[in-house]
């Protein structure tokens, strides 16, 4: 990595979007990106902070490009959260030659809690993008169904 790509923000950000959410992660590294848009999707549902990653889960995912592999990782999550009962608040992605292969952090939801705002159903195809808008800058975006 180099030194201008390690002085660049992580940013898990969230964008108009009509009838759904709008999630983008943007990090100095594709791997970060997809890491940020892992949390921009769960602060659609809650606040990260307040989750403890306790519990590692270990994921795979491979598709044939990379705007796909990344609404595979988001459903890969979403559903390693509803068939769990966890909500995730710290990820680590690793990809090479279209292969991710990640852990997510999280613990068991708590209604109380977590105070879970929607229901995340799907990450889609909408407003999908993944690519390096400059040098060092990384940004892996999409809708997300809620």
């Amino acid at each position: 990595m180099t030194s201008e790509a390690r002085s660049q923000p992580l940013k898990a950000t969230h964008f108009p979007h009509d009838a759904d959410a709008g999630i983008c992660g943007i990090g100095p590294t594709l791997e970060k990106a997809f890491e940020q848009a892992a949390l921009a999707m769960i602060g659609v549902i809650t606040d990260p902070a307040n989750v403890n990653p306790a519990e590692s889960i270990i994921m795979e995912c491979a598709a044939p490009n990379i705007e796909l592999l990344l609404v595979d990782w988001l459903n890969a999550l979403i559903f390693e959260m509803t068939t769990r009962g966890m909500i995730f608040g710290d990820f680590e992605v690793h990809i090479e030659d279209l292969r991710l292969n990640g852990i997510a952090r999280g613990e068991a939801i708590s209604v109380e809690r977590h105070n879970p705002a929607v229901e995340i159903k799907g990450a889609t195809l909408t407003e999908l993008c993944v690519r390096e808008d400059r040098p060092g800058e990384w940004r892996a975006q999409c809708v997300v169904d809620v």
